[in-house]
């Protein structure tokens, strides 16, 4: 059993951070007015070190899921990243989904939420300069009302704890 078959709850941003606590991972998180967009959090920027991100959940035309966590600035083409991951047709996931397998709502998708796909259904990607560059990123802790600084070496050992399919790309390779 991996750590995290053990939550029975759909995890919050305080059982999230009990979780963090149990793997000995430190975080920092500020909380904000609710933020919907990448635009919507640049005035909490000064409070905040490390890499900003953007975070999309999207699903092919053969029903796989597929979450993205890349750097704010990282331009991702739809029409040629199904390409690169050998999947069908990607678009955008619907939000009852999203819910219902990871538990958050637009504007608070994060790769914390891999932490409620207790049937690993979503291949997580995540953006090679994010990971290569930063040794802080930030996310939202599933809630949009807050963001979660990470240190990236520690955000990979979150990851290998869910016990989910990830992958390091790059996306300027699909230009």
């Amino acid at each position: 059993m991996t750590n995290i078959e053990k939550i029975k709850e759909i995890p919050t941003p305080e059982i999230l951070k009990i979780y963090f606590d149990k793997l000995k991972i430190k975080v920092r998180t500020l909380e904000h007015e609710p933020l919907f967009t990448v635009h919507d959090g640049q005035d909490i920027r000064v409070f905040m070190r490390g890499g900003h991100t953007k975070n999309l959940f999207l699903k092919d035309k053969k029903g796989k899921f597929w979450l993205i966590s890349a750097l704010e600035s990282t331009k991702i083409d739809l029409k040629k990243l199904h390409k690169r991951i050998n999947s069908a047709r990607l678009s955008f996931g619907k939000e009852d989904v999203m819910f219902d397998i990871l538990g958050v709502r637009p504007g608070s998708v994060t790769p914390f939420a891999i932490i409620n796909d207790k049937k690993k259904q979503v291949k997580l990607l995540l953006d090679e300069d994010m990971v290569e560059k930063y040794d802080i990123l930030n996310f939202h802790p599933l809630d949009n009302t807050k963001t979660t600084e990470i240190k990236t070496v520690d955000l990979i050992k979150f990851i290998k704890s869910c016990d989910i399919e990830f992958e390091v790309i790059n996306f300027k390779e699909i230009f």
